[in-house]
């Protein structure tokens, strides 16, 4: 039987620690900068343009 790799799964532990941290900072980040996004999305057909 084969010896677990601690170490591995250590730093896929951070790896993953990292990455969930990350994401929260933009979510952060993003409400702050664009507070327009929090409201209901607005259909696709909305918008009127000429082409």
């Amino acid at each position: 039987m084969p010896k677990p790799n601690y170490a591995f799964a250590k730093r896929q532990r951070d790896i993953a620690k990292k990455q969930k941290k990350e994401e929260k900072r933009q979510r952060k980040t993003g409400a702050s900068d664009n507070p327009t996004q929090e409201g209901p999305p607005q259909p696709p057909g909305d918008e009127k343009t000429v082409a």
